[in-house]
């Protein structure tokens, strides 16, 4: 397979002539073969522009100033989303119908981000050094920085303000309603939301990034995006969000299983952490979470830190019965979010080191 970075034209499988070939002494050439039946051109890989978004990524993550000026692409992709939303989804509309607008909602969405995206690509490819332009871009689609904040601000805020500060840090990551959970709980939400989001903000698209380049990690976001706005069992969002949420499942499918390998692998290099335990638990455990996806990276991380997570849970009104993945203590503290995080930044180096190692020898 093609290992150079997307900045480069894809090799050409075929023979080259010889030295010495003396062109006149040749019968002339046959006339070019169609284009479907010449042999085809190497399937590329992009491990160099992976390799080079996670890291500056994890460098810069998505300056302020910058989200100030123009906001984010996840922002516009969720503009677009709302605005297909508003206009295709009429609650007057029956069940079947609603769900058809939704796929031919879906279909509008990805033709737009993704011609956008294959057009910034060729417009980076025609620079001597767009690879590197190219990889800027695709970092602002990926979430290590955020997602290490986001958590990190959980203990900081038990430090602050006690129960309630761990609460108000808590809801900005998760979905369920954090004014019922005690200390444990809350701990908890933020270990299970870290091992998730790993899995949806950074493996995930990490893998369609390697498999296509700036469009293939921007359909992805536009599948996950869409997924967490109109995904949902609601009245509304059942039918027409159908397609989406069912779509947001398939492209999920290699990432997740690949964050449970990275949790499972980066608990070999901490103290503390159990490695065997961990893959124990993704045997065990992960087939049963009610997400096809979910239960793989929050099974290894349970089962690497000596934690139960999952169970009942409070979405709004909901109470949600889910089962409880690993077989350790339920009494997660504050101090295991830390652990949680030093589990969560060795997984990131040895994603960067995957994707290093496929450029150089794959």
């Amino acid at each position: 397979m093609e290992d150079r970075p997307s900045g480069f034209r894809p090799q050409i499988l075929g023979c080259r002539r010889g030295f010495g070939h003396d062109p006149a002494s040749s019968p002339a050439r046959p006339p070019p073969l169609p284009a479907l039946c010449q042999e085809p051109a190497v399937v590329p890989l992009h491990p160099f522009l992976l390799a080079a978004a996670l890291v500056i990524e994890a460098v810069a993550g998505y300056p302020d100033a910058l989200y100030a000026r123009i906001r984010h692409p996840v922002v516009w992709i969720g503009g677009l989303i709302a605005q297909l939303d508003h206009a295709l989804n009429r609650e007057t509309d029956g069940f079947g119908l609603r769900k058809a607008l939704g796929v031919l909602a879906l279909l509008v969405l990805l033709l737009t981000v993704g011609g956008v995206a294959v057009a910034v690509a060729w417009l980076c490819r025609l620079l001597p050094f767009g690879w590197l332009l190219e990889a800027a871009l695709a970092s602002t689609l990926l979430a290590q920085r955020s997602l290490h904040e986001h958590v990190a601000a959980v203990p900081k805020g038990f430090a602050k303000g006690g129960l309630e500060g761990g609460r108000e840090a808590v809801s900005r990551v998760v979905g369920r309603n954090p004014a019922s959970l005690d200390e444990p709980a809350v701990c908890r939400a933020a270990i299970e939301s870290l091992a998730e989001n790993f899995s949806d903000g950074i493996v995930a698209p990490a893998v369609w990034l390697l498999l296509g380049g700036l469009p293939g990690i921007a359909l992805y976001k536009a599948i996950n995006t869409a997924d967490s706005m109109i995904g949902h069992r609601t009245p509304r969002h059942e039918a027409f969000g159908w397609a989406a949420a069912r779509l947001d499942d398939l492209v999920n499918l290699p990432g997740s299983r690949l964050t449970a390998l990275l949790l499972t692998v980066a608990a070999r290099f901490m103290d503390g952490a159990d490695s065997r335990e961990a893959w124990r638990s993704v045997r065990r455990d992960a087939h049963r979470h009610r997400s096809p996806n979910a239960g793989w990276p929050e099974a290894a991380m349970a089962g690497a830190l000596d934690l139960r997570l999952g169970g009942p849970r409070v979405y709004g009104a909901t109470r949600v019965e889910d089962v409880w993945l690993g077989s350790g203590r339920t009494a997660a503290t504050p101090a295991d979010i830390g652990r949680g995080l030093a589990l969560y930044r060795r997984a990131c180096v040895v994603l960067v080191a995957g994707a290093l190692v496929l450029a150089v020898f794959g």
